[in-house]
């Protein structure tokens, strides 16, 4: 298992995608978190005051917005890309056992998705503290609960990463799955919960769970509960890492 790791890895580093996913997710989280504080005064705002233990837990989960989806996007083109560029067929010859090789790939972009979350918390931190500090405003970033979202957000992007392997592995089509990512977390989800109809069962879907593990706090939005929403996110992970396991033991490679 070890060399697979290695390998996996190796292959992640060949190319740049990782870095430039990374610097888009930090540039996101920076985007996210000035928009939240520069807003923040505004008697409109959705948010709680960030004086105020919600409204600190509420600003450094914007760190989970920024890089959930391109960790998904990044371990989805890690699978795919076995099959877009046909080296499934000499990875899987090499390594008979392919659930091994998913294990692998699964550990592997675990591991990048709590990278890419830390940096993002990191850069919530860069901008909040001056920017909170001269307007006379403690942010304690060992209190006021902050150590539990900050463990729902490395949390959030690692099942993230998990849910990309997975969803990638089932479909095998690499435009396919990232557009259906991106279309799905940023257009439709988003669609689905701003209905008021619909309420009572979006609380359930990805975006939702993953907002209550991270504590999100906003006026117009009821979310499940932080340990209840992380359930529900790792239970999305899980099926989709098991389906998309078994379909790629069982489907021809060539």
């Amino acid at each position: 298992m070890r060399h697979l790791f290695a390998a996996e890895i190796a292959k992640l580093l060949s190319t740049r995608l990782w870095l430039w996913l990374l610097l888009a997710s930090m540039a996101l989280t920076a985007l996210y978190a000035s928009l939240l504080i520069g807003f923040s005064n505004d008697p409109d705002t959705m948010t709680a005051p960030l004086h105020t233990a919600a409204g600190q837990q509420t600003l450094f989960s914007v760190a989970s917005g920024g890089a959930n989806t391109l960790a998904a996007v990044l371990a989805a083109i890690g699978i795919t890309g076995e099959f877009r560029h046909r080296t499934a067929t000499a990875t899987f010859l090499t390594t008979p056992r392919r659930g091994k090789i998913v294990a692998a790939k699964l550990v592997t972009y675990a591991v990048v998705g709590g990278g890419y979350a830390t940096a993002c918390l990191l850069t919530v931190a860069a901008i909040a503290w001056p920017w909170l500090h001269a307007r006379d405003i403690d942010l304690m970033l060992f209190g006021n609960g902050l150590p539990g979202t900050y463990a729902g957000v490395v949390a959030d992007v690692i099942i993230f990463a998990v849910i990309g392997i997975g969803l990638g592995a089932l479909l095998r089509n690499q435009v396919a799955t990232v557009v259906g990512l991106l279309v799905y977390r940023f257009v439709a989800e988003p669609i689905l919960t701003a209905v008021p109809a619909t309420s009572e069962w979006t609380a359930y879907l990805p975006g939702s769970a993953s907002a209550a593990l991270t504590q999100v706090s906003l006026s117009t939005q009821n979310y499940l509960d932080p340990w209840l929403g992380g359930l529900v996110l790792a239970g999305y992970g899980l099926l989709l890492a098991a389906v998309g396991s078994l379909v790629s033991m069982r489907r021809d490679i060539t």
